[in-house]
């Protein structure tokens, strides 16, 4: 049997929902690039079967960007002593809330470094809030918690929450988060799942040290966890960061680990990240074309927006409903439709 015809069945099988094994996975991972195209059609195909045309839409607060990490790939980093520091205070983000819920947004993403500031008081009183002045459906993106918040912040109305595993790579992901542990990353993903939260978890992809090996068990780990979203994006170098100057370039491979995520997980919800524009202006429609089925409009105020420096060279500035209303066009391009409705994964 030929390369060409092991590709091609190995891929079907991928696309038939039939699981596949480690060895298999790592396979489709590192085909010639001439496969993208039919991979990205079989995660295609199951997308729209299983989840359907449109693309849901989530509008995001980035309402602090102080955070306690000293994580080396990320700007919001505590030693990056040259980033100009915020926190949105309780009326400013419900105000940006109420402006999510004008423009017809169902769902609001409370995003934040790790900033304790926001207590378990605070995060509850606005997640109350919110509920009670927009009734938007809420998730939380704020990293590691006590497991007690969790229980706090389900009670007071929030529904999904997003956290990242970031790397399935113990050794790599001591080195590039210094002082925190793997196991209490998933223990606190497990803890979510179990208090029936819409769960996210996700990967970078373009890690220095990041090898097939260990992104078939980022998507193994995703599987496992039955998760309900799945955050996949580039790691983008950011120049404030012991990892300034790593080559960032490889859009096809997130795809691929994009387009696999959906043939792996079939109705998961999966953005098409922000930061895949950054890599190239239609990294985002690309991504919606190999599996991809929600985007997230940034409503944060503009003059916080900017400060919100995960990594360089962000391309959603400007107010969220022009960005909504040139995305509407993008979409159409390509023969899909905006849904406001919450989006939920199918059956929960």
């Amino acid at each position: 049997m030929s390369i060409s015809k092991s590709a091609e069945n190995l891929i079907g099988k991928a696309q038939d929902g039939k699981d596949l094994n480690r060895k298999e996975i790592i396979q489709l991972l590192s085909l010639p690039a001439k496969y993208s195209p039919e991979l990205f059609a079989a995660a295609d195909k199951v997308r729209k079967e299983k989840v359907g045309d449109e693309i849901f839409l989530r509008g995001i607060i980035e309402f602090s960007n102080h955070c306690e990490r000293n994580c080396l790939y990320c700007g919001l980093r505590k030693g990056n002593a040259s980033l100009s520091r915020y926190r949105m205070s309780e009326d400013e983000i419900i105000a940006t809330a109420e402006q999510i819920k004008n423009t017809g947004v169902p769902t609001v993403v409370l995003q934040s470094g790790e900033d304790s500031f926001y207590s378990q008081d605070i995060i509850c009183r606005l997640i109350e809030r919110i509920r009670k002045e927009t009734d938007l459906i809420i998730t939380l993106s704020i990293g590691e918690r006590a497991l007690n918040d969790y229980n706090a912040f389900q009670r007071a109305g929030a529904n999904r929450y997003l956290l990242k595993h970031e790397t399935a790579s113990l050794d790599l992901y001591r080195y590039l988060r210094p002082g925190c542990e793997w196991e209490n990353r998933m223990q606190c993903l497990r803890r979510l799942k179990e208090l029936g939260f819409e769960t996210g978890t996700g990967n970078m992809v373009g890690l220095p040290g990041q090898t097939p090996e260990i992104l078939a068990d980022d998507l193994l780990v995703m599987k496992y966890l039955d998760a309900d979203m799945l955050g996949i994006g580039p790691f983008i170098a950011h120049p404030d960061t012991p990892l300034a100057g790593i080559g960032h370039d490889d859009l096809e491979l997130t795809l691929r680990v994009l387009a696999l995520a959906r043939l792996i997980t079939r109705n998961t919800n999966i953005p098409a990240t922000t930061a895949l524009a950054t890599l190239q202006p239609k990294g985002r429609l690309q991504a919606l074309q190999a599996g991809a089925n929600v985007v997230m409009p940034d409503f944060t105020p503009e003059n916080y927006k900017t400060r919100y420096d995960i990594y360089p060279g962000r391309k959603d500035v400007g107010s969220a409903v022009a960005i909504i209303s040139k995305l509407e066009k993008d979409f159409q391009s390509i023969g899909r439709t905006l849904q406001y409705s919450v989006g939920s994964r199918p059956g929960k």
